[in-house]
């Protein structure tokens, strides 16, 4: 693999990492933009006229003054809240809960374990080879190609060189007159 290709794709993998973690670590009142409210201050403003609309996610109410400023709340089970917050006049708009982690944070939570399984495997494995046995070597052979430059072997080459062509020759000899 290119050594460019590689460094490009750390930081690639650096930059998600560092965006998740902020998304992940963000407060719920930097999410919404809207400031954090007591339930019974909502129950109490929208007795007063002071809220104009709200939107009721499961058990998160989020909505905006009159005076269009933002909040949040959370609410507990209370049966008789849409009727209240009807009566004074609020526009109630209801969705459903929603997971409100965001889908590349989702992806990367199922593929990162996966990841650093394999990262651990790939580096493991290239550990145990590293090594003098070479683990999984067992079957490749040792030996190796010579060529005639490289390998041949001359008279010259011989210790002994007249003792080695007198052996030579009564072998040659025997072989064609083995009487």
């Amino acid at each position: 693999m290119n050594s460019n290709f590689r460094n490009f794709a750390l930081w690639v993998v650096i930059f998600l990492l560092v965006l998740a973690l902020v998304t992940l670590f963000q407060s719920p009142g930097q999410r919404g933009g809207g400031s954090d409210i007591a339930y019974s201050q909502l129950l109490s403003e929208a007795d007063a006229g002071r809220i104009t609309s709200v939107v009721i996610s499961g058990p998160e109410i989020s909505g905006t003054y009159t005076d269009g400023r933002t909040f949040t709340t959370y609410a507990p089970s209370d049966p008789m809240l849409v009727t209240k917050l009807q009566q004074k006049g609020v526009q109630i708009t209801a969705r459903p809960q929603s997971d409100s982690t965001p889908w590349f944070i989702a992806v990367l939570m199922n593929i990162l374990p996966i990841a650093l399984f394999i990262g651990a495997w790939v580096f493991l494995s290239r550990q145990m080879q590293s090594g003098a046995g070479r683990a999984m070597g067992f079957g490749k052979s040792k030996a190796k190609l010579l060529t005639e430059a490289h390998g041949r072997v001359t008279f010259d080459d011989v210790a002994g060189i007249d003792e080695a062509k007198e052996d030579l020759q009564e072998v040659v000899e025997f072989l064609r007159d083995p009487q």
